[in-house]
């Protein structure tokens, strides 16, 4: 096996949503081509992103409607309004929310379908749904848009309920009831493609702009679908599910010193039998149209595919459930056969076991070590800088942590003494920055540091707390956070740490 050539890197951690606009919510838009143009200047080569995909309750992009669809909120109103789809009144007479620091989902949902649908009325006028474009970009990703977009019409019908809460003969899709939605609801259908083919458009543009600026974007994949989106209902025989078409478990985690019930995600399970008899068909294909999108690919709880804990349907907590074997090292494999050894980190945080350790190892894809998780004044953490190994990415969070800032005021005493002491400051507020030089001057070959850590932003500006509701997602950065004087800080830790993609010395 040919010896792995390690480049040393840099990037930023900043979701879509948490870019700068004037609609509610960051956009494939001019903010997004500047904040290319920023990371190019600051010396940075990679940009971390959260998953594109159409966001339910909750607003997770982990629990997403469709696995291969994109979130229409991430399309750009006023590149539609160049194209004459809208009107610049029509958006700015939309109530956004009063904030340009955080999202207000909640009036974004209402005011965003509302002017899509507007655009999407001229559309049809402009004659564009029957422009070759249009047709071509339907016929190249008929395998799961139609399904969408009749999920979509369909849960819409139903007043947004839950495929699982829908009358039997849908939920079940049965012909004649699939044949009468498709027929009843065809405007609807069309509306969802529309939306999907301006996403598709305005990204497949923003990534050529990145990458034509030396710019690669790391995008990121759940390992499990939603309970309520259009991959269980259009494909059943993908997942555990019992005759009536209901999920026979669910995934989440285990009980663990920081929950006393474990984690109950409710995500639908895989029949990963069924997987392996196909040659794992499903799973190339989303792999796949990953590759397509994003330059490098993190998949996410990546210690699901050595084992998974698999809770009973039901359940109100995670006790109950049980450990069961993944593929293994059997979809890497079939992965690396079909696409090619494509670049992929490893998603390893959390409870590790030797068979977990090792998968990782011989996929070869870099693990993640996150800082905040390395300073526990009684045990060596594989995570402290002076316990890892180059073929990792280096984070001081992850979009799960604390700000850095609002971690070091939640830490105790004891461990907060180590830190300083093994960080060498004297002031708590130098933390920090000091976490953020350990980063990049460690042997990691990857560095990210998400934008709110180099702003020393506190607890206000955290983008999830894992296990809560309605008040995660939210932040978003503004222009004026986007120094010249962090620009040029980024640019000399680039060049005093050798992140400017140098081969590392043997």
């Amino acid at each position: 096996m040919a010896k792995k050539e390690h480049i040393r890197r840099a990037g930023v951690l900043l979701p879509v949503s948490s870019l700068p606009g004037e609609y509610g919510i960051g956009t494939f838009g001019k903010a997004a081509y500047d904040w290319v143009d920023y990371l190019k200047a600051s010396g940075q080569t990679l940009w971390q992103i959260l998953p594109l995909g159409p966001t339910g309750y909750g607003d997770s992009p982990y629990q997403s409607f469709s696995t291969f669809a994109g979130n229409p909120y991430f399309i750009d109103l006023d590149i539609l309004i160049e194209e004459g789809l809208l009107k610049k009144s029509e958006c700015d007479s939309m109530d956004w929310g009063g904030s340009i620091r955080y999202v207000d989902y909640e009036k974004l949902f209402f005011s965003r379908f509302s002017v899509l649908r507007k655009a999407y009325s001229r559309a049809l006028k402009k004659g564009l749904l029957k422009d070759k474009a249009f047709g071509s970009f339907c016929k190249k990703n008929k395998s799961w848009l139609d399904d969408y977009a009749l999920y979509m019409a369909v849960k819409n019908h139903f007043g947004g309920k839950s495929y699982l809460l829908w009358d039997d003969d849908i939920r079940l899709r049965e012909k004649k009831a699939l044949e009468k939605y498709k027929k009843d609801l065809s405007s609807e259908i069309d509306f969802y493609r529309f939306q999907q083919f301006k996403f598709d458009e305005q990204w497949k543009a923003l990534k050529k702009y990145a990458n034509d600026n030396g710019i690669l974007i790391i995008g990121d994949i759940p390992i499990y679908v939603s309970p309520d989106g259009a991959d269980i209902w259009s494909d059943p025989a993908l997942f555990k599910l019992d005759e009536n078409g209901y999920p026979s478990a669910v995934a989440g985690c285990p009980p663990d010193v920081f929950t006393e019930d474990g984690q109950l995600w409710g995500n639908p399970l895989y029949d990963w039998d069924y997987h392996k008899k196909t040659g794992y068909k499903w799973w190339m294909k989303r792999l796949k149209a990953s590759f397509d999108m994003y330059d490098i690919v993190r998949i996410d709880h990546f210690r699901g595919f050595y084992s998974y804990w698999s809770i009973p349907y039901g359940d109100k907590t995670a006790r109950g459930g049980k450990w069961i074997k993944g593929p293994g090292y059997d979809l890497f494999a079939e992965m690396k056969k079909q696409l090619g050894d494509r670049p992929v980190i490893a998603e390893d945080l959390g409870f590790l076991t030797d068979g977990v350790i090792k998968l990782v190892e011989r996929t070869g894809y870099p693990g993640m070590k996150v800082m905040q998780f390395g300073f526990d004044p009684a045990a060596d953490s594989e995570h402290i800088p002076h316990n890892f190994d180059r073929n990792y990415v280096v984070y001081t969070g992850t979009h799960d942590n604390d700000t850095t800032a609002g971690w070091v005021q939640s830490v105790d005493k004891k461990t907060l003494k180590f830190i300083m002491k093994y960080l060498d400051v004297d002031k708590k507020k130098d933390v920090t920055a000091a976490l953020i030089r350990e980063c990049y001057s460690s042997v990691a070959d990857t560095c990210i540091i998400p934008l709110q850590d180099y702003l020393e932003l506190g607890n206000e500006a955290r983008m999830n707390l894992p296990s809560t509701l309605g008040d995660n997602w939210k932040w978003r950065s503004i222009y004026s956070d986007w120094t010249e004087k962090l620009s040029k800080r980024m640019n000399r830790l680039v060049r005093t740490y050798g992140r400017y993609e140098l081969k590392a010395p043997r």
